[in-house]
C-alpha cells in the first residue's frame, strides 16, 4: 500500500491513520517566524494528543498504524504517549506499531516502552528488541582542570545539588549516586511493571530478557514481547486486509488539522483553558530559540499569564513545564505570575514534561495542582554558584593580567583571582538566601513545614512517582490529565467543549510593529535571552551551567 505524502479527503473509506515516531515531537507553538520554519514539518505533541482522542470518538477511524525508531524521547515522553495510545485502544479500534529494529546494537529500551502500549507489536525479522536496563551517567572534568591549571570555585546547597559536580569532582559523589541510582531504580521499575502487564509476562520475566538483551527478532516473537515478524508490506497489507480495500491514509497530524468534518458533539460554549508553555532553561527577558535549544524567558512566559487574566474568556490556566531551570531571579518573576493569576480566581495547573526541576520545579510550585508523568525528573530543589579560576591557565600560556579596584569585593565575579575570605562569606550568604527563598515558598506553596521540603530538598532530584509520594507533585499524568483537571478546577462540565488556546498569542503584525507598551502582545514575543544577566557572557566561557544557578545535574 503506497503512501500517501499529502492530504487525502475522505470519500467514504474508513480512515487508517499514520503516526510517525521516528523524530522527536515538537512541544509549544513557534515564537518566532525562524523557528516556524524549522518546526513547518515536525509534529507537534499536542497534535498527536488532540489527534488520538478526536479518533477514538470518530467513526470514520478504523485503526492506527505507528513507526517507532530511536528518536531520542524521555521516559515522561514515552509515558504521555503511552497513556494517549492507552485511551484510543478503549473505543476497541486497533493501535498497531511496527519497528525496524528496537535498537541497532544500541539502546531501545524507550521505544519498546512506547510500543507495549499498542495492541500488536511488528518487527523486521532482522531487527532486535534492546531493552536492558536503564543507565544514568555524568561526566566530570575536575582532571582536566587539574592539569589545565583551571581551579572551580563552586558553591552549592546542598550535597544533592550536584551540577557542580561535573567541575569540582571526578567522580560520582555519595549523594550524587544515591540520587541517580534512586531515579534510575524507579524509572525502570516503572517499565518493567508496565511491559509486565501489557505483554502479560510476570515482572520476573521481564527482567530476566532485559538481561538478555538484543534479543533476535525470533526469540522476541517466542518470548512473547512481539506479536508479528515482518516487513512494512506486509504491514500494510495485513492492515488493509481488515480496514477494507477502500481504507485511506492519512498521517495523524494531518487528521487533526484537517478539513474533516468532526464528529457531532455537545453545544459549543465560549469557555477557554489557556495553555502557556515554558520550555528550555530559565532566564530573564522574552524566550528565544537558540543553537542550545529553546528557552523559557520571564517576560515572554509573565506576558502570557497577564493575558490569559486579562482574557475574560479564559477559566484557568494550563502551565506546561519542560525545563532543568535556571536563573533564580526568572524563576520568581514566574512564580509570582502564577500566584497572580490564582489570586485572579484562575486556577492554574502544571503539567510537568521530560524535566521539570529546580528553576523548572520552582515556576510550578505555586499552582493549584502538579501533575507530572511517573518518570518526570523534578525535584532539585537547591542552589548553586560560583566561577572558574583560569589564572594557573593563563599563566602557564605567558599571559598575565593586573586590575585595579574601588572596593574590598570588586574582584569577586573576576575570573582571574580565587575567592577571599569576605568574598567566600559573601558567597555562602546568598546561597543560603536564596535556597531559604526556594524552600520557603515551596512549603507555603505545597502545605508543608520547612523542614519536611528541607529533608527532600537538598538539591535532589526524584522521578514524578517518588516525587508524588513526598508531597512535591499532586497526580500523575500528561498534559490532558492536567487539562481536565484545570477543567475541573474551573467547574468546568466534563462533557462541555472546551478551547484550548494558547498564550500568548502574538500575531505577525505585533512581531513587525513595535509594542505600544509593556502590556502589549507585541512585548512577549521572542528575543535573546541571557541566564546569568551581564554575567552570562563569563558564564558561558567558562563552561558553568548556560542557564543559571537554579539549574538540575546534568541526566542523560
Amino acid at each position: 500500500m503506497p503512501e500517501l505524502a499529502q492530504f487525502v479527503p475522505h470519500r467514504g473509506g474508513p480512515l487508517v491513520l499514520e503516526l510517525d515516531l521516528t523524530e522527536p515531537l515538537a512541544q509549544g507553538a513557534p515564537t518566532d517566524p525562524i523557528s516556524a520554519f524549522v518546526q513547518r514539518r515536525q509534529v507537534r505533541l499536542k497534535d498527536v494528543l488532540d489527534g488520538l482522542r478526536r479518533a477514538a470518538d470518530d467513526e470514520r477511524v478504523h485503526s492506527v498504524v505507528a513507526k517507532i525508531g530511536s528518536a531520542r524521547m524521555g521516559y515522561a515522553r514515552a509515558q504521555e504517549l503511552r497513556d494517549a495510545v492507552l485511551a484510543f485502544r478503549r473505543s476497541g479500534k486497533p493501535a498497531i506499531a511496527w519497528a525496524e529494529s528496537f535498537g541497532e546494537w544500541s539502546p531501545g529500551l524507550v521505544p519498546y516502552y512506547l510500543a507495549t502500549a499498542f495492541d500488536e507489536i511488528w518487527l523486521l525479522p532482522i531487527g532486535d528488541v534492546t531493552f536492558n536496563g536503564v543507565t544514568m551517567g555524568a561526566p566530570f572534568v575536575r582532571g582536566a582542570l587539574d592539569q589545565l591549571g583551571v581551579e572551580p570555585q563552586l558553591g552549592q546547597r546542598y550535597e544533592y545539588k550536584s551540577a557542580a559536580d561535573l567541575f569540582l569532582r571526578s567522580s560520582f559523589s555519595d549523594a550524587h549516586r544515591e540520587a541517580v541510582q534512586q531515579v534510575a531504580t524507579s524509572v525502570f521499575d516503572q517499565v518493567v511493571a508496565a511491559v509486565a502487564e501489557s505483554r502479560a509476562l510476570p515482572a520476573s520475566r521481564v527482567r530476566e530478557l532485559a538481561d538478555q538483551a538484543p534479543i533476535s527478532a525470533e526469540d522476541a516473537l517466542a518470548a512473547g514481547l512481539v506479536d508479528r515478524l515482518g516487513y512494512r508490506d506486509e504491514l500494510y497489507a495485513s492492515v488493509r486486509a481488515r480496514a477494507g480495500d477502500d481504507a485511506k491514509l492519512l498521517y495523524l497530524a494531518r487528521y487533526t488539522h484537517s478539513g474533516l468534518p468532526s464528529p457531532p458533539r455537545a453545544v459549543r460554549r465560549p469557555r477557554t483553558v489557556a495553555l502557556i508553555w515554558g520550555l528550555g532553561g530559565i532566564g530573564t527577558g522574552k524566550s528565544a530559540r537558540r543553537p542550545d535549544g529553546q528557552r523559557m524567558g520571564s517576560d515572554t512566559i509573565a506576558a502570557a499569564f497577564r493575558a490569559a487574566v486579562a482574557d475574560k474568556r479564559v477559566e484557568a490556566i494550563v502551565f506546561r513545564v519542560d525545563s532543568p531551570g535556571g536563573s533564580a531571579v526568572a524563576s520568581d518573576v514566574v512564580w509570582r505570575e502564577v500566584e497572580q493569576a490564582r489570586a485572579a480566581g484562575k486556577p492554574v495547573v502544571v503539567s510537568m514534561g521530560d524535566v521539570a526541576g529546580s528553576g523548572g520545579y520552582y515556576v510550578a510550585m505555586g499552582a493549584d495542582a502538579i501533575v507530572a508523568e511517573p518518570a518526570t525528573i523534578t525535584g532539585s530543589i537547591g542552589v548553586l554558584a560560583g566561577k572558574v579560576v583560569t589564572d594557573g591557565l593563563l599563566n602557564r600560556l605567558g599571559i598575565t593580567y593586573d586590575s585595579v579596584a574601588t572596593g574590598d569585593l570588586a574582584r569577586m565575579f573576576s575570573s582571574r583571582q580565587s575567592y577571599s575570605p569576605a568574598e567566600l562569606d559573601a558567597l555562602d550568604r546568598w546561597l543560603d538566601r536564596i535556597y531559604e527563598t526556594f524552600v520557603g515558598k515551596v512549603a507555603a506553596g505545597r502545605g508543608l513545614t520547612r523542614d519536611a521540603v528541607h529533608a527532600v530538598a537538598k538539591g535532589r532530584i526524584w522521578t514524578g512517582a517518588d516525587a508524588r509520594d513526598r508531597g512535591l507533585v499532586d497526580e500523575l499524568g500528561g498534559l490532558d490529565h492536567a487539562i481536565g483537571l484545570a477543567r475541573q478546577r474551573a467547574g468546568i462540565a466534563a462533557g462541555a467543549e472546551v478551547d484550548i488556546v494558547s498564550y500568548p498569542a502574538v500575531s505577525p503584525l505585533a512581531r513587525v510593529r513595535p509594542p505600544r507598551s509593556s502590556e502589549s502582545p507585541g512585548a512577549a514575543d521572542a528575543a535573546m535571552w541571557t541566564g546569568w544577566a551581564s554575567f552570562a557572557g563569563l558564564a558561558a566561557r567558562l563552561g558553568l551551567p548556560a542557564a543559571g544557578p537554579l539549574t538540575m545535574p546534568w541526566v542523560p
